[in-house]
């Protein structure tokens, strides 16, 4: 269960603005950097709720997606949390909001998969091992595969020019912040988006990203 300071249902999501008593400057920053995500994800109907927690528990990220009562819980875990902006600080303050949103698309990206009943699951014409496969963390970089290059393929969609800024913040991010093998190592799959085309015209950025996300898989096996 979280502790939480505060909880709202995503189709509540523009009347957060007007709680800022309740929200910091840096919580309604991230919020409205999200907010083309969040509003698309309310238009395809996902289940978010978000969650603000009171104080950052040790190694908590800014934001995350959490999974509870069949619902996506976006947490913002950025009070008491000193790193709460790392990620961000070799980058200009006005090249920060695109950030802010490919990482909002990269959370959404989990819920999606969440709520479409496919959480580490493969896609269709990919075969399990012959053993179930229980390891834990290659199911999760998997995961965390597909949500970078649903982040990307909306960026690719949303703010094309700034594309090339995107793919090279995230790519630097994980070959130099991101232990090798371990559940955020999307490596495999970054390498094969350094050209935004690779995400064709497609319905949702979801499907855009299935494709390569199949690439990135054939290569793990």
């Amino acid at each position: 269960m979280f502790k939480h300071l505060l909880i709202a249902s995503l189709s509540l999501f523009p009347a957060l603005s007007h709680a800022g008593a309740a929200l910091t400057d840096m919580e309604i920053r991230w919020l409205k950097a999200a907010s083309p995500v969040l509003a698309y994800a309310q238009r395809i109907k996902l289940p978010i709720d978000i969650i603000v927690q009171p104080v950052a528990r040790p190694n908590d990220v800014p934001m995350a997606m959490g999974f509870a009562d069949g619902r996506c819980k976006l947490v913002l875990s950025m009070r008491g949390n000193p790193d709460a902006e790392k990620v961000l600080d070799q980058v200009p303050q006005a090249q920060r909001k695109v950030l802010m949103e490919a990482m909002a698309a990269h959370e959404v990206a989990h819920c999606w998969r969440y709520a479409q009943g496919a959480w580490h699951a493969l896609p269709a014409g990919f075969q399990a091992p012959a053993a179930p496969d229980t390891d834990e963390v290659l199911l999760n970089q998997r995961e965390e595969g597909f949500a970078d290059l649903v982040a990307l393929a909306w960026i690719q969609r949303e703010h094309p020019a700034s594309y090339q800024q995107v793919y090279a913040w995230l790519a630097t991010l994980r070959s130099e912040h991101t232990a090798p093998g371990g559940s955020h190592d999307t490596r495999a799959w970054v390498r094969l988006a350094k050209d935004g085309s690779v995400f064709k015209a497609a319905a949702t950025p979801f499907d855009a990203a299935t494709s390569t996300w199949g690439q990135g898989l054939r290569s793990d096996e």
